[in-house]
């Protein structure tokens, strides 16, 4: 059975952002492996942090010579800014109850079977923010009520793209693709119009 790096969504008013990267981790200092950049194949450096379920993996079986598929969380002030969390590894072999004697299998196919690829985001949201200049947009994602005692329950993420003022303060789930330290809106579905209005408590 192949694990899919981005489950299916629970719930339809299910809030996420949540992608895949394909690349190497250089931490700051080999010391303290949880901070440091993700390079990807292109070259390109993100800012990035490893979570702690993740750090464990990454201390007991990643080569940092090589490159991983990584399940990143992204965040985000500015499309020019992108920061990631690594929330797990995405190793059909290593790390997942996947028998196979080929390791010779291409990733990217695998990832094609699951309908995803390398760069993918989903970002499920409310739509708070609407830039027809820019042609950028904020979504508002609500992390799960189980961390209430969190400090930032809420964030918002700056993505480019454009989607009409109509759909303000609707729920949105959207497919996005990374382009550098940009989030870039590739397809949208809208899921619930006017989510503050039916939301009043």
């Amino acid at each position: 059975m192949l694990k899919n790096p981005i489950p299916q969504v629970t719930s339809q008013l299910q809030y996420r952002a949540i992608g895949i990267i394909n690349g190497k981790f250089i931490p700051h200092d080999s010391k303290q492996l949880n901070r440091g950049f993700l390079i990807d194949n292109k070259g390109e450096k993100i800012e990035t942090v490893v979570l702690g379920k993740a750090l464990s993996l990454l201390k007991k079986h990643i080569d940092l010579n090589k490159s991983y598929y990584w399940i990143v969380y992204p965040k985000n002030k500015n499309t020019h800014n992108l920061h990631l969390q690594v929330a797990g590894i995405w190793d059909p072999y290593q790390l997942n109850d996947f028998q196979n004697n080929s390791s010779e299998i291409n990733f990217s196919k695998l990832l094609e079977e699951l309908d995803l690829k390398d760069n993918y985001f989903s970002v499920r949201g409310e739509l708070v923010f609407v830039n027809t200049k820019k042609k950028e947009i904020v979504i508002k994602v609500c992390i799960s009520s189980k961390l209430k005692n969190q400090k930032n329950k809420n964030f918002k993420l700056v993505i480019k793209g454009e989607l009409s003022l109509e759909f303000l303060n609707s729920f949105v789930s959207l497919d996005i693709n990374r382009d550098g330290n940009a989030l870039k809106l590739i397809s949208y579905e809208i899921i619930e119009r006017n989510l503050s209005k039916n939301n009043k408590n």
